[in-house]
């Protein structure tokens, strides 16, 4: 499978996508020519530029600026009248009409009352069309992107002074995963956000694959202490990566408590599975001063880390807590239900790439159940059930 990855560690913007999907190796002089049949009198250039040292492309796009106001149909004709592929085309529609539905939903309008402000200028219908094409001929099947810098401050717009990310863009980002970083400015543009929901991103960590082509797309300011680029990387997903493993991010959160009651922590620990969780664990560390403490550690879904945080924090004395993101990889897992003569048990099984087993257990759940019906030892429960799945295994 043929996939890209966005990494948006500075946000993401209409023209940083376009400079790095040229980066990446889609063909200037295709896409060029695909905007000149928009018939936007506009120009357009890709320069080489660097961002604290390290070599992007950047997208520039002139034209006469209007202060007239487009309304959607006015856009749509626009592209449906152009000479750009077909598949572009839809995208790029869409795209405008999700776009609105954002701007309807923020102004509280129906759609076609919407004006198009800065999202109905030149250089927005080229940065959309462009992703557009440049997506088609990179001819990814799977769009990845990692969690998204909005940045934060204020951005001025056509509405005023509006907090970062805008009402448009936030509409626009749904779900996305965000988070805030470097110096206040606008990083997630509603272009870039529109163009993200365009490719029908995945938002993940970076899985394994081979990388085939690299882009960086330079954004308009050289903002210090970070370079202000979009990296896409595209590739092939590796054999562990595809079919063989299970993959998904997972979230950690940890803290390390010194003056709790044990009992309280266990408490706390079915709360946090109850709520969620995938597993709870506490170990006994020294601080500072040599107190002794419990470190709490919590593994969960990303989507689950504020729900999560609030138990720890209403629940348990400590006053402060770290968490990060990192890639969860697992052995492909299924269930077989055996037969014993105390019941049916399913046996958790795990297996490696090739297929072969790599582990097998009886659900504790299950053999519990069971020992306390029929009031004999788990151990006899969980024996008989691993002996009944080596039978069926050697029956297949």
């Amino acid at each position: 499978m043929k996939i890209a990855h966005f990494d948006a560690f500075s946000g993401i913007a209409g023209d940083m996508t376009v400079a790095a999907l040229i980066d990446a190796g889609a063909p200037a002089e295709t896409l060029f020519a695909g905007l000149d049949s928009l018939g936007t009198g506009a120009r357009f250039s890709v320069e080489r530029v660097k961002r604290h040292g390290i070599a992007a492309s950047k997208f520039n796009v002139e034209f006469e600026h209007e202060h007239k106001h487009r309304h959607l149909p006015h856009i749509v004709k626009m592209i449906e009248a152009s000479a750009l592929p077909e598949t572009a085309k839809s995208n790029a529609v869409h795209v405008f009409e999700v776009l609105g539905a954002a701007e309807a939903q923020v102004h509280g309008v129906p759609i076609e009352k919407v004006h198009f402000h800065e999202v109905g200028a030149v250089d927005t219908i080229v940065d959309i069309v462009c992703s557009a094409v440049g997506a088609e001929i990179l001819g990814v099947d799977r769009w990845l992107a990692s969690p998204l810098n909005v940045g934060s401050g204020t951005v001025k717009c056509q509405h005023g002074t509006l907090p970062v990310p805008a009402p448009a863009t936030l509409a626009l980002l749904g779900d996305a995963p965000v988070y805030a970083a470097g110096p206040p400015m606008e990083r997630v543009t509603p272009t870039g956000a529109s163009v993200l929901r365009m490719l029908d991103v995945h938002y993940q960590p970076l899985p394994a694959m081979r990388v085939k082509a690299r882009g960086y797309g330079a954004g308009g300011r050289d903002t210090p202490g970070e370079p202000n680029l979009l990296r896409l990387l595209v590739g092939e997903l590796t054999e562990s990566a595809g079919e063989s493993f299970a993959e998904e991010p997972i979230a950690i959160i940890e803290t390390v408590i010194d003056d709790s009651n044990p009992q309280v922590l266990a408490y706390v620990s079915e709360l946090l599975l109850e709520a969620g969780a995938w597993d709870v664990y506490r170990a006994a560390v020294q601080m500072k001063k040599g107190r002794t403490g419990v470190q709490m550690t919590v593994l969960c879904h990303p989507d689950c880390v504020s729900a999560l945080e609030e138990i720890v924090f209403r629940e348990t004395t400590t006053i402060g807590l770290h968490w990060r993101l990192e890639n969860k990889r697992s052995l492909k897992r299924e269930f077989v239900e055996v037969s014993t003569a105390w019941g049916d048990v399913r046996v958790k099984v795990a297996r490696w790439p090739s297929g072969e087993i790599a582990n097998a257990s009886p659900e504790f759940e299950d053999c519990r159940r069971l020992a306390k019906g029929h009031s004999i030892p788990l151990k006899h429960v969980m024996q008989g059930a691993m002996l009944a799945f080596a039978a069926k295994k050697e029956q297949r």
